[in-house]
């Protein structure tokens, strides 16, 4: 169920039976090859997957996220750290004021982790809610598949190349890039990170088969699901 498909008495006819709601979390940045809205393509798609059988409500994903390092790539917005602590806990204020009570919010992009912390001050003045933030990729099922199908895996490589983050007509190169120095890059600015970087890939192949894909992919819904399930604690 995407709430930006449904209207607002569905969703007060759905909070009669359950408290559950999912958020997800993404960002545009540089990807390589792949879209600039891979990340919140990603973190939406899996939860509206996860969520469909349970029939669980989800809320269009916040696009926008923290990532700084990338500004030198024309198209990737950031958005400041404490700017984004603030959005996160005002939109659980809001998704708490509408009745909702366990909010799983589905992250697709690694630099949007303050919202852990936002999420646990939100809930010491919250009591009676729970919230959880589940990233995807690197849930321990989903990374598990990703390192036994090739352990050269990162940013703007295989694992984030699927059907729906690719480029029409772009030709995707068939190498495997050597991987980037994680610690390394992390010391530079913009400018000197798009000169490490380049193309944008952190490392590893630029695709892989769609068997593959797929096997990432069940595995990352059929995770995100069972956080959705529970237990919550309450």
């Amino acid at each position: 169920m995407q709430v930006a498909h449904m209207n607002w008495m569905q969703l007060e006819d759905y909070l009669t039976h359950d408290d559950r709601v999912v958020l997800p979390l993404g960002s545009v940045e540089q990807h390589g090859y792949l879209k600039l809205g891979t990340d919140a393509i990603l973190a939406e798609r899996v939860a509206v997957a996860a969520a469909e059988s349970l029939g669980v409500p989800v809320f269009p994903v916040v696009a926008y996220g923290i990532t700084p390092s990338f500004a030198a790539y024309p198209g990737s917005l950031s958005i400041r750290v404490d700017t984004y602590v603030h959005l996160i806990k005002d939109l659980l204020d809001s998704l708490a004021t509408s009745g909702f009570r366990r909010i799983l919010l589905v992250n697709g992009h690694g630099g949007n982790t303050p919202a852990q912390p936002a999420a646990a001050e939100w809930m010491a003045d919250h009591p009676r809610c729970r919230v959880k933030l589940h990233n995807w990729w690197n849930a321990p099922a989903t990374w598990a598949k990703v390192m036994e199908i090739d352990p050269q895996a990162s940013h703007g490589s295989w694992m984030e190349n699927f059907p729906w983050t690719r480029v029409a007509g772009t030709r995707i190169p068939m190498e495997q890039k050597p991987m980037c120095e994680a610690d390394r890059m992390r010391t530079l600015n913009p400018q000197e990170v798009r000169t490490y970087l380049g193309d944008g890939n952190f490392g590893g192949l630029y695709q892989r088969s769609d068997m593959d894909m797929n096997a990432v992919w069940e595995t990352a819904i059929s995770e995100t699901r069972a956080a959705l399930e529970g237990p919550w604690g309450l």
